[in-house]
């Protein structure tokens, strides 16, 4: 997974194994505060900031259905799901 990183803390690509992207999921889940509620369009901008394949969308998807976020349905709040 050489390179998978910046040293900038950015990740360059998404990885075919799913064993592996739970190490980029792990990454990025950190990057979000615990017990505090972001709108979708915060939870893209974080994720802007950490990758560079344009796909924040992507990684949106795959925190939640990881399990690493939860999502109110009504409100579109997610939160980080600190339960694991």
């Amino acid at each position: 997974m050489t390179g998978l990183i910046t040293d900038d803390g950015v990740v360059t690509r998404w990885l075919a194994k799913a064993a592996d992207r739970l190490v980029v999921l792990d990454f990025l889940v950190a990057k979000f505060e615990t017990g505090r509620d972001y709108s979708e369009r915060e939870v893209n901008d974080v994720l802007k900031r950490y990758h560079s394949f344009g796909d924040w969308a992507l990684l949106r998807r795959e925190l939640f259905e990881s399990g690493r976020f939860s999502r109110n349905p009504v409100t579109a709040i997610y939160r980080r799901a600190d339960a694991r």
